[in-house]
């Protein structure tokens, strides 16, 4: 089985009012604009040599690719332009609010001046939001195999910066390097001072990795790939409904998931697991939150109705204030009626 979704994706896919929940900013941005970018730095290239960087063969693979591309996100304005890009792409899907990932602690270990970057992404998401009605919140990503010390730093720029729209910190990277309990201070200390906290689990580790992130007190988990290894987990995530953010082609793309088929989403869903469809780096993996629902459709037989109870989870188990997020499920319970 492939990721082959149907080339025309549904009308009721396209026409459901969505969310996305797990999301990196620096993977949505397109070869395209990659190359705009370098050539607006003096650097030379053609789109068949970016579009090289998109191209590898396993998780360890794809983190290279990443970094590779956060190489040409040199300035604030780079940042403004990714953001307002990803925003109009969120907006032709009708996914009406988004919360992204912003790779901090890659900005720090290049040393760039995160403070300006942050007011780029600020003015990349108001003209965003302006011109798209489209809603987005940050959630500030430490490298977990940085350790916890970089994750610190990480945290209290989260800290420094939260407000209307830096609602969360959360770890991704390579779990194989670097566990959840070394982060139990650090996750302390973002919930202390009110920030949401999220973390990427159990992609390419075991479950015992989603048991620690829950541990830390995350109240989402991403991917959740190998919770299904360990039943009194998949019990635990739907007892306490945690949400899971669950990103099909980017699990398959990077190796985490061997094939479409043996994929657990829809264990997890006839388990009662409260489950969100993800893009998580849409430009890197070739997908877009429509695809995905048209994936879990065509694959895993989800019906037009589990498509409606997946789109209302995004909003559910969003980061949203209760009374926006109120105002998202009214409207979407409005739409979903037509």
């Amino acid at each position: 089985m492939s990721t082959a979704a149907s080339p025309v994706v549904k009308p009721l896919i396209l026409s459901l009012p969505k969310a996305e929940l797990h999301l990196h900013l620096e993977g949505s941005v397109d070869p395209s604009t990659l190359l705009e970018l370098r050539q607006r730095h003096g650097r030379s290239g053609t789109l068949a040599e970016v579009e090289q960087l998109y191209q590898y063969k396993d998780f360890t693979g794809f983190m290279l690719a990443f970094k590779a591309v956060t190489e040409d996100l040199t300035t604030p304005e780079d940042y403004e332009v990714i953001t307002y890009r990803l925003m109009e792409k969120l907006k032709a899907e009708n996914i009406l609010h988004a919360e992204v990932y912003v790779s901090v602690g890659v900005c720090l270990w290049r040393k760039q001046d995160f403070h300006a970057i942050f007011a780029g992404l600020e003015r990349g998401r108001e003209r965003g939001s302006r011109d798209f009605g489209v809603s987005l919140l940050w959630i500030f990503d430490a490298v977990r195999h940085f350790g916890p010390v970089e994750a610190q730093h990480v945290a209290e720029l989260a800290v420094q910066h939260r407000g209307p729209s830096v609602v969360g910190f959360g770890i991704g990277g390579d779990e194989r390097r670097a566990s959840p309990e070394l982060f139990r201070d650090v996750y302390a200390y973002a919930a202390d001072h009110g920030l949401h906290l999220t973390a990427h689990a159990g992609e390419t580790a075991g479950p015992e990795s989603v048991w620690g992130a829950l541990n830390l007190r995350s109240e989402r988990i991403g991917h959740g790939l190998t919770a299904w290894q360990d039943k009194e987990l998949v019990e635990e995530l739907a007892t306490r409904q945690v949400p899971v953010e669950i990103c099909l082609t980017s699990n398959l793309r990077t190796g985490c998931c061997r094939a479409l088929a043996e994929h657990p989403v829809r264990n997890y869903f006839d388990n009662g697991v409260m489950v969100t469809l993800n893009t998580d780096d849409p430009a890197m993996f070739g997908t877009s939150l429509a695809r995905e629902y048209q994936i879990a459709q065509e694959a895993f037989g989800f019906t037009d109705e589990h498509l409606r109870e997946l789109a209302r989870n995004s909003f559910e188990a969003s980061f949203l204030p209760a009374e926006k997020k109120l105002e998202f499920l009214n409207l979407f319970d409005a739409a979903a009626a037509r």
